[in-house]
């Protein structure tokens, strides 16, 4: 396992969990405790019907880990993420990144985590990568000067720097994928949450994400949380994956020797035991 985060940015005492007897204390990059969401599903006639998303989700991640959400469409990876972000609000438990609660320290933890989705807007397609970065390092709070060194060092992690003067509509998939993990990158996050972020790329590009991912993890120490639905992608990439189904964390698997093959057979076993009648699609509310 690669090194541990210790500190804490404001100076107060974070909540730390055991190792091993008479070692060093650490603090687990994610943390969630009992972590449940419940949504309002509107259903016809104006009837309403509660939606836990997630159930009781009880997670650890340690720092340096490629950590893998597997699951099915509607299995929570996403609504585990956006908490992690601080994007929505958990219904119960805790969710803890690198020690700062997601609840009452939304600001530190935006800080230490990042998300990337696969949406194409979330950049702009008339400026260039270059001058997409410049903006929202500007956005960070960076100074003119700033902005442009830490868009330059973004475009040099992803392998954008002789495409950053092109504008983004000229852009590949694949590579508009890449300038969001570069934008991702800006505030230096030590958490990284990518959702399905090759669901729209070809094979060739999709691997090359997949190895960019795995360098951000093994040479600059980086935790990445990664959800997909592919457990193909998942074996290829992730330490350990965690088997979301039905909103509850089902089990947690550690890649190792037996590869996709055995990430699969768990992957189904979990999934085939929450088959049930489908809920509705649309009209979905917090609750």
């Amino acid at each position: 396992m690669r090194e541990h985060h210790r500190a804490n940015d404001t100076g107060t005492a974070d909540r730390k969990s055991p190792v091993l007897p008479g070692t060093e204390w650490v603090v687990a990059a994610v943390e969630t405790c009992s972590l449940t969401k419940r949504f309002r599903a509107r259903w016809p006639l104006g009837r309403h019907r509660p939606v836990d998303a997630l159930q009781d989700v009880t997670l650890r991640v340690e720092a340096g880990e490629v950590f893998g959400l597997l699951g099915p469409n509607g299995a929570g990876k996403t609504t585990l993420l956006k908490i992690l972000a601080t994007l929505l609000l958990p219904s119960g438990g805790e969710a803890r990144v690198l020690g700062a609660d997601v609840v009452r320290q939304p600001a530190l933890v935006r800080r230490r985590v990042a998300l990337v989705t696969g949406d194409e807007r979330a950049c702009y397609w008339r400026l260039s990568g270059r001058d997409n970065l410049i903006f929202f390092a500007g956005l960070l709070g960076c100074a003119p000067g700033e902005a442009r060194r830490r868009a330059e060092a973004a475009l040099g992690q992803v392998g954008l720097t002789e495409a950053a003067d092109q504008v983004v509509a000229r852009y590949s998939t694949g590579m508009r994928q890449r300038l969001l993990l570069a934008r991702a990158l800006l505030g230096g996050p030590p958490v990284l949450c990518l959702d399905e972020p090759t669901r729209s790329l070809d094979p060739q590009a999709a691997e090359a994400f997949r190895a960019l991912v795995r360098r951000l993890a093994s040479t600059e120490g980086r935790t990445v949380l990664l959800a997909t639905h592919d457990f193909e992608e998942a074996a290829a990439v992730c330490d350990r994956v965690g088997i979301l189904a039905g909103g509850r964390l089902r089990e947690v698997v550690a890649v190792g020797d037996g590869g996709a093959a055995r990430v699969r057979a768990r992957y189904e076993a979990a999934v085939e035991e929450t088959r049930g009648p489908a809920l509705p699609a649309v009209g979905v509310s917090p609750a």
